[in-house]
């Protein structure tokens, strides 16, 4: 696969759905002379290999020579992305928007100013119903120039109103862009830390925070100010591991789309992020009842034709999708059953991987990795987290960090002393020099330099040493992060106890699903 994402026009070919792949030859026979055989013919290779090869390519395909291959690529992209223009699509705001403004420049062309400018008033009545407000300034922008340069008999009544108008927006815009670009940093920063380590980092992100939020940001009404809004806040909260503000803001970023389900078709991915937020903060509040109910209805959306129809969004959905099921096996104690949708997966994996970031695909393997350790199946573990400990990534420093203490861990379940001597060192090394060493993992260290020789006996105790010193920091979030991902805790007392792992989750899911909930009012 090491060519995979080197190649354009591959990548745009194996993006297509059968449907737009049948619409493209129907488009080259009728748009071009004898259907450009040589662009068809390229077009079919692409299609058929399973990765991109150029010298393969070239071998198969004898007539096409390699000095004409960049100009028949070149001019397959741009068939390609025509042919996919012109299959109009009523539920894309977006290219109903292009359209019309396209059709209004056309009649200016024309010199048909007023029904130029009847078409752009379509254009914004539709722009505003949707908060598409950047078409709307453009719209205004071409209105103003058609006024400047024509009599329409409107200029009188019509250039107050523009310039009113026009500043309105410009106020409106700006405060999107501030608080768009908030969101984004905030993202950015945790896609490259994960939560914050200490005191330090979280004065930092709140500082950032603080200095960049606009003063009126609590009365904003516009649909993309709260949104973006509601976005930042998250992050923020998510970041300082604050869950039950992150599930409070989480949920106002839905209940936004709820208010405007209209929204949901314009801007699909923002509102499955915002489900997606909203199950993990349900999840890491322990609300299982909630976490169910909305597991649910989020697996019923993801079988809508909103979704099955576009890749992207459906690539996105199933990201989501398969990571709540994975936290509702961690949930109930179910590795062992959670195990039989691991080749689900990886096959959805390798279907969407053009779709997919590293990022979520590291994310993946982790919690596969965790699957297998709650199973008792330590090797598997351990493949998975080779696959994070490998890469040469700056995504997400504690997620290699978390996944080097959970391959300890698992080289401890199975006995290999010799190795976890040299393996021991080797994370310290690594997390001190990424200052990323909580007391909570120095802790766990520690434990497992110490286990180095000792008996059944001894371990017993260091067992339950460590356990007390953990259960100290569970409820101290500075020290907590590490325990959100890895459930040492759990472990330990599987292991005093005597039990699978599965056993003691199990046992704390049924406590806590036959009591009430203390956010069930939240």
């Amino acid at each position: 696969m090491a060519n995979l994402q080197k190649d354009d026009v591959f990548l745009l070919i194996h993006a297509l759905g059968k449907g737009e792949k049948r619409n493209f030859k129907l488009y080259m026979q009728r748009n071009s002379p004898d259907g450009d055989l040589k662009v068809v013919q390229l077009f079919d290779a692409l299609d058929k290999m399973p990765e991109y090869d150029e010298a393969l390519l070239l071998r198969k395909n004898v007539d096409i020579k390699k000095s004409q291959l960049a100009n028949l690529k070149a001019a397959l992209y741009r068939h390609i992305l025509n042919s996919l223009r012109l299959l109009k699509d009523d539920s894309n705001i977006s290219l109903t928007l292009h359209e019309l403004f396209d059709q209004s420049r056309i009649l200016y062309s024309k010199g048909l100013y007023l029904q130029a400018l009847k078409l752009l008033e379509k254009l914004k009545l539709q722009a505003r119903q949707y908060h598409q407000h950047t078409y709307v300034q453009q719209a205004i922008f071409f209105e103003k120039k058609i006024e400047a340069n024509h009599i329409t008999r409107s200029i009188e009544e019509r250039a107050d109103d523009l310039v009113e108008e026009s500043n309105w927006l410009h106020n409106r815009l700006g405060s999107v862009n501030g608080l768009s670009n908030l969101s984004l940093q905030l993202y950015s920063w945790y896609i490259r830390h994960g939560h914050a380590r200490n005191k330090t980092d979280e004065e930092a992100v709140d500082f950032y925070f603080k200095s960049h939020l606009p003063e009126d940001a609590m009365h904003l009404t516009g649909f993309y100010q709260r949104l973006y809004l509601f976005e930042s806040y998250c992050w923020l909260h998510y970041i300082k591991q604050d869950y039950l503000n992150f599930f409070k803001y989480s949920q106002r970023w839905v209940q936004l789309f709820e208010e405007d389900t209209e929204m949901i078709k314009v801007e699909g991915i923002q509102y499955i992020k915002g489900v997606n937020n909203l199950l993990n903060a349900t999840y890491l509040l322990r609300n299982d009842k909630r976490f169910i109910l909305l597991l649910r209805d989020f697996e019923n959306f993801y079988q809508q034709d909103l979704v099955q129809r576009d890749m992207n969004l459906k690539a996105q959905a199933f990201t989501y999708l398969y990571t709540n099921h994975i936290h509702y096996f961690y949930m109930t104690g179910k590795f062992t059953e959670g195990l039989a949708i691991v080749n689900d997966i990886e096959r959805h994996l390798r279907e969407m991987s053009l779709f997919l970031d590293q990022h979520k695909v590291l994310v993946f393997y982790y919690k596969i990795a965790c699957l297998y350790f709650g199973a008792g199946k330590n090797e598997a573990c351990i493949s998975y987290l080779n696959l994070i400990i490998n890469q040469k990534t700056d995504l997400r420093y504690d997620l290699q960090c978390y996944a080097r203490l959970l391959h300890l861990i698992a080289h401890f379940e199975l006995g290999n002393d010799d190795l976890l001597v040299y393996l021991v060192k080797s994370v310290y090394r690594f997390m001190s020099k990424l200052e990323n060493l909580s007391m909570v993992e120095a802790a766990i260290i520690r434990f497992l330099k110490a286990s180095f020789g000792a008996t059944p006996r001894q371990m017993e105790s260091k067992f339950v040493k460590l356990h007390e010193t953990l259960k100290r920091y569970e409820h101290k979030t500075s020290e907590a992060r590490a325990l959100a991902y890895l459930d040492v805790v759990s472990w330990l007392e599987s292991k005093i106890e005597g039990v699978a792992v599965e056993e003691v989750l199990r046992r704390k899911y049924e406590n806590r699903i036959n009591q009430p909930h203390q956010h069930d009012r939240v």
